[in-house]
C-alpha cells in the first residue's frame, strides 16, 4: 500500500509517500510545495494545486492522508490554511483517492504510541520506522511523512475492526 501524507499549509504544504509491505514502511518520497508569498491566494491554491497533481501522477498512491486543522490563536491564519487544505482535498478527490484525516493527536499516537510527544520524539519514530540516517527536512516534509505513518497503520487497524 501506497500512502500520500499532507501537512498542510500556504506558503509550506509538506508532503510524504510511503510503501507499507506488511510491517515494514519504506520511504518513495518526500518534500514540500512552496508558493510565493506576495502571489495573490488563488494563484498560490493553483500553483500547489499542480503541484500535486503531478506528484500524485508520478508516485500513484492508493490513499492520501491529510492532517486535520488545529488552531487556537490566529483565526485569519487558520481561514487561509483552511482554503488550502480545501484545495487538496479537491485534488485528491478530482485523482480518485480514498481521503483520511487525523488530528496532530492521532498522528502523534500513531506514531509514537504517546498522543503528547514532541515534535523530536516523532520525528525520531519517523526517521527509525523509515530506515532514514537522518531525520527528514524540512519539518513539514517531516511531519507528512508522520501523517502517512499514521494512516498506514490506521488502515490496518480499521481492517480488523
Amino acid at each position: 500500500m501506497i500512502t500520500l501524507g499532507i501537512d498542510p499549509g500556504i506558503a509550506t504544504t509538506g508532503f510524504g509517500v510511503i510503501q507499507k509491505q506488511g510491517n515494514k514502511f519504506a520511504m518513495i518520497e518526500f518534500g514540500v510545495i512552496l508558493t510565493p508569498p506576495k502571489t495573490p491566494l488563488p494563484q498560490r491554491l493553483a500553483r500547489m494545486a499542480a503541484e500535486l497533481r503531478e506528484l500524485i501522477r508520478r508516485t500513484q498512491p492508493d490513499h492520501m492522508a491529510v492532517e486535520e486543522l488545529f488552531f487556537n490563536t490566529n483565526a485569519k491564519t487558520a481561514l487561509i490554511v483552511g482554503q488550502a487544505r480545501g484545495a487538496i482535498l479537491l485534488v485528491g478527490e478530482e485523482m480518485g483517492l480514498p481521503i483520511f484525516g487525523y488530528t496532530p493527536i492521532q498522528v502523534k499516537l500513531g506514531v509514537s504510541g504517546y498522543g503528547r510527544a514532541d515534535k523530536n520524539q516523532v520525528q525520531q519514530m519517523v526517521k527509525q520506522l523509515l530506515g532514514l540516517d537522518k531525520i527528514p527536512k524540512p519539518d513539514d516534509a517531516a511531519d507528512a511523512l508522520a501523517i502517512a505513518i499514521c494512516h498506514a497503520h490506521s488502515v490496518r487497524l480499521k481492517s480488523l475492526a
